[in-house]
């Protein structure tokens, strides 16, 4: 009986596996049953529907709209005017700009670029339900392009956009746009942070070397407006092109959010930003470093002993001659142990400080190094001071 069963199972996996083997021997006239196309069709449309939402969309859509949807009513609309008058006619000349901002606060504090409301007699703000008010101009930072407006609006009307932190930001991270290019009110474009620590010149003798550069479309309108992560923080300000047309060419810059939130606290206090000084009104650009070229008489860097040039006198005949000998000038090569090899650099070092505190300058005197300590003066004048 044991063989006989034995016999039987031998028989029955035998048969299914010479089947299993013809089917999927190369070259085999075989053909396994073919499937339902109504059953293919339903499993690949379940198959697809697992990427979207109940109302169709995609995760990324979904961060889209949900971003849009939550900032977009703190970006508002800044409409300037301006006048001139023609020297020989004597006709008044109007034009008007446009250009964006971003509501930061209840009390209706407006952050826009400072190329945006520069030389305009008449500043207004349309929010976002189309309610338009005038705006004050309540601090500028030229050298950095920011400025703060500010308007008289229903606190239940504005709509702060949250500030982020520049400083996590990398390359390929994705980035939301919000403005109004072409007068088309809060639109919103997409991209990816393409590059940081880009260079941009704001003005003839500064540049900006913080620059977030983005691939996010950028048209002129855009200045000014928010740069969002997908979190909705703001993390830049829309600044600029690079394009020869004025078009958006793929290549757009922001100002940092954390440049911004270092200065606006002073343009909103005092109307503009006090900048850290240093007390040394010109350096000189050389190979082994910047050269003190001059001094401000009892500014910090005379306090701490730096030297400048040496004023040579010399008598030729009844004349006396008067030369600089900067072979004994103070030649500064670092700013707290980072190197400075241009004048930007060294400006940006002490930028970054603020007013009252301590920095460190590595020195060139001679034939030695040297470090040397010193307090920063600036700052607004202490109340009660009479200054």
């Amino acid at each position: 009986m044991r063989y006989f069963i034995g016999c039987v199972c031998s028989a029955v996996l035998g048969s299914f596996l010479t089947v299993w083997l013809v089917q999927h021997e190369p070259g085999s006239r075989v053909i396994a049953k073919e499937e339902d196309p109504a059953a293919v069709a339903r499993r690949s449309a379940t198959a697809v529907e697992r990427f979207f939402n109940q109302d169709g969309l995609t995760a990324e859509e979904l961060i889209n709209v949900s971003v849009y949807e939550r900032i977009h009513k703190g970006v508002v609309n800044i409409t300037t005017k301006s006048s001139r008058t023609d020297a020989l006619f004597l006709i008044e000349h109007q034009s008007e700009g446009m250009g964006s901002g971003s509501v930061i606060d209840k009390t209706g504090h407006i952050l826009t670029n400072y190329h945006v409301i520069a030389k305009s007699q008449n500043v207004s703000v349309t929010l976002f339900n189309g309610d338009v008010f005038e705006a004050k101009v309540i601090g500028i930072d030229p050298q950095n392009d920011i400025a703060i407006i500010k308007i008289e609006a229903p606190e239940a009307d504005l709509y702060p956009i949250p500030m982020g932190d520049s400083s996590k930001l990398k390359v390929g991270m994705r980035v939301l746009a919000i403005g109004n290019p072409f007068e088309l009110e809060r639109t919103l474009t997409t991209g990816i942070v393409s590059s940081l620590n880009r260079s941009l010149q704001v003005q003839d003798d500064w540049t900006i070397k913080s620059i977030i550069q983005i691939d996010a479309a950028i048209n002129p309108g855009n200045s000014g407006g928010p740069l969002l992560d997908l979190h909705g923080q703001l993390i830049g300000m829309n600044t600029a092109i690079a394009s020869v047309s004025g078009q958006s060419s793929g290549v757009g810059f922001a100002i940092p959010v954390n440049l911004v939130s270092r200065v606006v606290p002073d343009l909103i206090a005092h109307g503009k930003v006090y900048r850290p000084e240093v007390g040394i009104q010109r350096v000189f650009e050389t190979e082994d470093g910047l050269v003190v070229e001059r001094l401000t008489p009892g500014g910090p860097a005379e306090q701490a002993g730096i030297r400048g040039p040496t004023l040579v006198k010399k008598r030729r005949g009844p004349f006396t001659v008067e030369r600089m000998d900067r072979s004994t000038a103070d030649i500064i090569i670092a700013v707290d142990s980072k190197d400075v090899k241009t004048v930007a650099d060294f400006r940006e070092a002490i930028e970054s400080k603020k007013p009252g505190e301590i920095c460190t300058l590595s020195l060139k005197r001679g034939d030695r190094k040297m470090e040397v300590r010193m307090r920063l003066g600036g700052g607004p004048p202490e109340q009660g001071s009479g200054k």
